[in-house]
């Protein structure tokens, strides 16, 4: 996973992540967004109409292993449950296709995103933080939403609170390009539907939830059952805007079963596999290409800069604790 060779577009995600600290605070190991997470091994099942969308090559064998992660919005790694910031969640699935090779899909449970591009989302980010409880209305976040419609769509959204993760739909944030065995191109988005049905709490049930029941129920769950999710593709029509995440289709647009996942487990050794894995939301996989949505290459830069910056927080922790452990 390279960096883009546009240095506006490092210099910007550098930016980005200086504004998620500015926000969220320092918390080294940790990513800068969707800090909370919680790691699940299982297998993924491609279905016919997967293999009549893409040659991709997790499609075309007849099951692949996958790693799941499921994560609490915001930069704040022990963030409640319960509190409004932890919606959207997210839902990034790993396909591994040999040794470090993979391809993966990143999803959160909005369907949508607030910007069209970078720059916009740094203009959001920098006015949420400087909307402090003292500032007077209108705050820099008033003023932004009220003239960037797309973003006040987002943060008016119902983003309810699941029972379970495993009871949630997960919406990938852009658009890839699909080509099959004959070379036949369309649009689509995924998303993440669950076999046991969506399902939610009211307030009075979410005002007594724990601070960690979401990880712990996930966990109990899968021990118990397996949990599925099918992943489904919205094409796109004729005309249909493909590189703007704002933008929804109707939801009269055709949807294709792609496959399932099945998680069966825990990963284990997850707290340094969740420093370590460093997602990546463009498919590099012959068969799904990215559009031409500029949050793509972004979106790529950010995540592999704040991963590094994870590792090697990670290492230096590691090597504290193996000084104190031998002192000389």
């Amino acid at each position: 996973m390279p960096l883009p060779n546009d240095e506006r577009i490092v210099a910007l995600a550098d930016d980005l992540l200086r504004q998620f600290d500015e926000i969220f605070g320092l918390h080294p190991g940790f990513r800068p967004a969707h800090a909370k997470g919680l790691l699940l091994t299982g297998t993924f099942t491609p279905s016919s109409g997967g293999r009549a969308l893409t040659k991709a090559p997790h499609i075309v064998r007849e099951s692949s292993p996958v790693t799941v992660r499921f994560s609490n919005s915001t930069g704040l790694p022990e963030i409640p449950d319960n509190v409004p910031d932890a919606n959207p969640r997210g839902m990034a699935i790993r396909f591994h296709l040999a040794d470090h090779v993979h391809t993966d899909i990143v999803s959160h449970s909005t369907d949508g995103f607030p910007t069209r591009d970078g720059q916009e989302f740094l203009g959001l980010l920098r006015a949420i933080a400087a909307s402090g409880p003292d500032v007077p209305s209108p705050k820099p976040v008033e003023q932004f939403l009220g003239s960037h419609p797309a973003a006040l769509a987002f943060v008016q959204a119902p983003k309810p609170f699941p029972s379970s993760l495993a009871r949630e739909n997960y919406f990938a944030v852009t658009a890839f390009a699909f080509t099959n065995g004959e070379d036949k191109t369309v649009y689509g988005r995924y998303r993440m539907v669950p076999e046991a049905g969506t399902d939610y709490l009211n307030s009075e049930q979410v005002a007594a939830l724990a601070p960690n029941y979401h990880y712990e129920e996930l966990a109990a769950r899968v021990t118990q059952q397996p949990i599925r999710f099918r992943i489904l593709v919205q094409l796109a029509q004729s005309g249909d805007t493909v590189d703007d995440a704002t933008i929804h289709w109707p939801e009269s647009r055709e949807v294709v079963e792609f496959g399932t996942v099945e998680l069966t487990a825990i990963l284990p050794e997850t707290d340094p596999e969740q420093k370590r894995i460093i997602f990546d939301p463009i498919p590099r996989v012959e068969g799904i290409e990215p559009s031409a949505d500029p949050l793509l290459e972004l979106r790529a830069a950010i995540y592999l800069l704040s991963g590094r910056r994870r590792r090697a927080a990670s290492a230096s922790q590691a090597q504290a604790a193996a000084a104190v452990a031998s002192p000389s």
